[in-house]
Parts: C-alpha cells; structure tokens; sequence
C-alpha cells in the first residue's frame, strides 16, 4: 500500500484530493484492495484527464491522449492482444535512432517493460496514456481484424452451402448449427466492433446483390462493410436467435434485445427489423449499461447554465421540460437530473418508452400499447403511488400534457421532453395540446433545449484565421484564430471525434409567466427570455467555435436564429 500512500500525497499536492479525505481514501482502498488511482476514478474525484497530467509529473514522464499518437499496427504481431491489455502497453513506433516509443497505463510494471525490451532487441521509451484508451484502442483492432476475416471467409463460401449448413430438418436455423459460420462470426464481429468504433446504431440493410453493414457515429453513418445478398438468410438467423425475435416471420416489423458482456462491460442492444423489398432492414440500437456516470459538466452546461439549472431542480413542484429533436441526448439529461435528486427520503417513479438506463432507488415503468399501458394510462396510476417526482419519458398528447400540468401544480416535480425547435417554442407546444396558459405559466418551471454538435478531432483539427465568409456567419467585423476539421486515421477522416451538447436555458420568472399569460407570439417570447438572461443555442454554439471545441460548419447545422 506504500505507492497507494505516495500517490494520494502527490494528487493533494496536485490538489485534486482534499488532504482531510485521505485517511478515509487509503482506509477504503485497502478494504477494497483496489489502488487509489482506481478508486478515485471509481467515485468520481479525478477524471481521466486530470489523472493523466498528474501521474505524467509523478512519473516523470510523457502523458498524452492515444489520439495523438501515431502507432504502426504491423509491430502487434509480437504480442497477443490479450497481453496488450493485462500489461496496459502498446508498442509504437520506431524513432530515427531506432528507440521504440512504447504507451504504457502501468509504468512500474518492471517485467514487462524488460520483456519488451528483449522482444524487440533494442532501447525502449515511455509514454504515459490513460489504460482505458489502451483497452480501447486495442478493442478497436482486434474487432476491424476479426470483421474482415469473417468478411474474407463468407466470400470463399458458396451461398447454398451457408443457407443448407444453417437450416435443420424443418428448416429453422439452430443455433448450433450457425455458431461457426463465417455469416455468424461477422454478425457478432460486427456487433463488438461498434463499442470501440463508439457507434450508437448499427444499419443492416439488403439490397439486390448486396448486404451494407452502416454504423452511426458522432450523429452520421458511416459505411463498414459489404457481403453478398446470398448470405443475408444466415445474418437474419444469427440476428433473430440472439435477440429473441420469431425467425419464421418476414412480414412485420419485430423488436428485441441482445445482452452482451463486452471487455468486462454490460452492453445491452435494442433490436429492430423493418421488411423491405429485398429482406429485413436491421437496426441496432448500442447501450451500455454500466456507464451511465454523466454530470452536468460532461453534457456540455457552462457554470451560468448550470446557475439556472440548479434553481430549477431547487423548486419543490412543477414542470421542467427537455426539448430537441430524436437523437439529441434529452434523455440522458434527464437520467443526470434524476441522478441529482435521487433520495432515500424521496419517490421517484417514471414512465418510458423504452426504459433505456436503470438507476438504483428509482421506480421504472415501460410503456405498452397492447397491453394499452400508454403514458397517460401509466400517469393515472403513478398518482396513486404517492410521488414525489415523475419523469415521463415523452409528452405526447393532449390527455397526457394535461396530467402533466396538473401533477406539477398539485406539488409533484415533473420531468419530460417535447419535440421542439428551441426552448420558448416548448410554451406554444402546450398551448397546442390545449392546456390553458395560466395553468402553463403556473406549472411550468423551466424549459431546456438541447442540440449535439461534432468535436473537432484533437489529433488534426488546424487552427487559421477566419475569411470574409465566415466571419459574416459568426457575426464579427475583425478575423479572429478558430479550428477546422482536416481528417486523420484517428478520427476516420472526417476531422470530427465525439461530440458536445449545446443548450438554452429559459427560466420562468415572473415577466416570462406574465408574457404567457398575456397569450404572446413566439417571437416576443424569445425576446423576454434572451433579455432574461437566456443563451440561444445558436450563440451557445458560436462559443464552442471561438474556443476551437467545434467548427462553423457545424454551427451551421442548428438552423436556428
């Protein structure tokens, strides 16, 4: 435990630990026989960030993002990736005096570094990154490896022997009887390559000689593979067994799931199939189920942001609305509101379609419309189990917007998302379903809108001044320095890699509710809200610009004003 000791000291000197805190650290550390570096991030203390730059100074050495480095693949060949991700090292590249840069996560593994430099035959230098980008990055090569061996051995194979392999005497694949076909080794490889490769869906999609395998990354497809047409009865198999669906059925569209352990984490995969002329379109929605650890600093919310959303969640009743359109992470906002206010000494129930993350102490509900469990028959019935605050995964109706209103002003917290282009328009939009404005201006606590916008990649993004045109987009009459997008292995070469949360933030103060109930347009709406205080999401964007987290082009794409 005596590195454990040394360590906290240096993260107190580094003051990202509280020197009070440490004897409760090195305490829980030992009982969990877990090191301090583990535990700290476990809890939340240190990012992986903060943790890099400062075991970067302890050990004396180099620390840097796996994004900035420039490895060659061919120099894999010597180790397994197993061994790559238990000893946390990835050997390089070769320098011009034939040193070899090696990336470590654990800088004191003596063997292991004695070992490489015997395997290579030559002087080795560290570099610190995060081990989680070790694991990651070796993830990301080993599933492109495995992908394209399915792909090379479904090509090798006739197209009747896969589909007579596959069925057994009535003519229902097994799975048995698929689980080494290459169609089935390229349906799993495919399914795992989209955790390192952090994509949000897979496409599967026919067409008429071929199957196009598409995942959805940073918010945009991006084509991965191709297999003939001949071989898609096999992928439906595989696809149907593991998640559960009716493989004799063609004719509807079906849902299931797929629940994998994948690099020690939990995955869960939403399936979705939808006929086509040519087959059975596959949609695969990727969620994992142990990450959910999000703060209001991770969504993207500044400190003033943050200063409004606090008094939001500080008030003891009403309606506090997400609005944005599919896909723009509302719902993982409102997971990290119900992070925040999840209590022993409070109830909190919610009402879903579908339930995408389950939190501990919170009472979860799915919809179901065979069952006609809709969200207003859910409400109804949440009513009578003595709430204290309720997120409803989306109002969608006027009978539920009603219930909504009304849950917030007879002293419940409500949580909710609507379909809107910003957050004034969240007012009209419940007007709309035909709730009345003094009971809107009563209820309503506050309105988020939300839109996600592409990182630029920290690997190649290019720094420059700004042109005429661009300078006419963001507003100004003098060039200033901003990023733009270039392309890099890193980043697939679309110059982008992740992306940020913008958000407007409107506060219902008492000119906001006067506004409403004097029944106001739209735009004089936006007017009160933004001489309130209230950020645009345009102008929220235009920041991430200056401060070269994001590029004009994708300020463009918020067609908002």
């Amino acid at each position: 435990m005596n590195i454990n000791h040394e360590l906290l000291q240096f993260y107190i000197y580094k003051k990202l630990v509280k020197r009070k805190d440490a004897p409760e650290i090195l305490s829980e550390c030992e009982r969990l026989q877990v090191g301090v570096r583990d535990y700290l991030l476990a809890k939340e203390v240190i990012t992986d960030s903060m943790d890099l730059e400062a075991r970067a100074d302890y050990y004396c050495m180099p620390g840097v993002e796996i994004d900035m480095l420039d490895i060659d693949r061919s120099l894999f060949d010597l180790f397994t990736f197993d061994f790559m991700k238990k000893h946390k090292i990835i050997p390089v590249s070769y320098d011009k005096n034939g040193v070899l840069m090696v990336a470590t996560g654990k800088p004191l593994d003596c063997r292991t570094t004695s070992a490489l430099s015997v395997q290579f035959g030559c002087k080795c230098d560290y570099i610190l990154v995060p081990p989680v980008q070790i694991d990651r990055y070796v993830d990301s090569v080993s599933a492109v490896l495995s992908t394209s061996a399915a792909l090379s051995d479904l090509n090798t194979e006739k197209a009747e022997q896969q589909v007579n392999a596959l069925k057994n005497a009535t003519g229902v694949a097994s799975e048995n009887d698929v689980i080494n076909n290459p169609a089935v080794r390229l349906v799993d490889s495919v399914i795992r390559e989209a955790i390192p490769y952090r994509a949000s869906d897979i496409h599967i999609e026919p067409f008429e000689k071929i199957v196009r395998v598409r995942y959805r990354i940073d918010g945009d497809l991006q084509d991965r593979a191709e297999f003939p047409i001949d071989a898609f009865s096999a992928i439906c198999a595989r696809l149907k067994i593991i998640s559960g669906l009716n493989i004799a059925e063609r004719r509807v569209p079906q849902d299931g799931r797929i629940n994998m352990t994948i690099g020690g984490r939990e995955y869960d995969f939403r399936v979705s199939t939808l006929p086509t002329v040519f087959g059975e379109k596959f949609v695969i929605r990727v969620l994992d189920k142990s990450s959910f650890h999000f703060t209001r600093a991770d969504l993207g919310f500044t400190d003033e942001e943050n200063l409004v959303v606090d008094k939001m969640l500080a008030r003891p009743h009403g309606i506090i609305l997400l609005t944005g359109p599919t896909g723009c992470g509302k719902s993982t906002t409102l997971y990290s509101f119900l992070k925040e206010v999840n209590d022993p000494t409070v109830n909190i129930v919610t009402v879903e379609d579908p339930v995408e993350f389950t939190m501990a102490g919170i009472n979860q509900t799915q919809v179901n419309a065979k069952a006609k469990m809709t969200f207003a028959a859910a409400l109804r019935s949440i009513l009578r189990q003595d709430p204290d605050i309720i997120m409803i995964g989306e109002i969608r109706d006027e009978e539920t917007a009603e219930i909504a209103v009304r849950s917030a002003i007879t002293g419940h917290i409500v949580f909710s998302t609507l379909h809107t282009n910003d957050a004034p328009g969240a007012i009209l939009r419940l007007q709309d379903m035909g709730v009345d404005n003094y009971l809107v201006a009563d209820a309503l606590v506050g309105v988020i809108a939300q839109r996600l916008v592409k990182r630029l990649c920290p690997a190649c993004k290019r720094k420059g001044r700004t042109n005429a045109k661009e300078m006419e987009i963001l507003g100004i009459d003098e060039p200033v320095s901003i990023a733009r997008p270039q392309g890099c292995q890193f980043c697939n070469n679309t110059g982008y890699k992740g992306r940020i949360a913008v958000h407007e933030v409107m506060y219902m103060n008492e000119t906001m509710k006067r506004e409403v109930m004097n029944e106001k347009n739209l735009d004089v709406l936006r007017k009160t809200a933004a001489d309130n205080g209230m950020v645009t999401l345009w102008n929220s964007c235009r920041t991430l610009v200056f401060k070269g987290i994001t590029s004009v082009q994708e300020l463009m794409t918020l067609h908002v004003e």
